[in-house]
């Protein structure tokens, strides 16, 4: 299937999710994000999720990471929508928040983190195959912005379902993920 194809299906599927399951749902992923076998992380970049969109909490995955990596920067994204492409600020409580344009709560001003330190990036999706690619919201910010990151960034999905067989038109600007997890499993690619 396309990518418009399936943004379209998972954006209707992740509408149909109770609040019971997407309970359930973060909690085992988190479960198997513990057992990732990670090494020691100095900076994770994360998405803060969308509630409308029903996306896969982070918030207690970076509160694992915290605990497990002592001093762990934690970077959150802005878009800049002038010049398609996302910047990077550091995430803290002193952070003034707000909704974009689209909804997404992103740092109105703050201290800006360079890619080249991220260590592990959270990364969001609709949906995501059995070769580690993913379906985005289609304004291609993620893959950009992993072309600016260090040669060893890893790059790990949260998706409430399992993978799709393939995308049908990943293209050369596509990057895939190292894992994604669901509740169910740990897809190493």
């Amino acid at each position: 299937m396309t990518k418009a194809a399936l943004r379209k299906i998972y954006k209707e599927k992740r509408k149909q999710i109770s609040w019971k399951d997407k309970q359930r749902w973060t909690d085992l992923i988190l479960i198997n994000f513990q057992k990732l076998d990670l090494p020691f992380i100095k900076c994770v970049h994360t998405y803060l999720d969308i509630k409308d969109q029903n996306e896969v909490d982070t918030g207690n995955i970076i509160g694992y990471l915290r605990f497990k990596n002592p001093g762990l920067k934690v970077v959150v994204p802005k878009i800049n929508l002038d010049v398609g492409e996302m910047r990077h600020y550091i995430f803290n409580d002193d952070v003034e928040m707000s909704p974009n344009s689209f909804g997404i709560i992103e740092p109105v001003k703050g201290e800006k983190a360079d890619a080249a330190e991220i260590d592990l990036v959270i990364t969001p999706l609709l949906a995501f195959d059995k070769n580690g690619y993913r379906v985005g919201y289609g304004k291609g910010f993620y893959d950009k912005f992993f072309e600016q990151c260090n040669s060893n960034v890893m790059r790990v999905g949260l998706s409430f379902f399992d993978p799709e067989a393939i995308i049908d038109n990943i293209n050369s600007q596509d990057i895939p993920l190292h894992y994604c997890i669901t509740p169910n499993a740990i897809y190493t690619f």
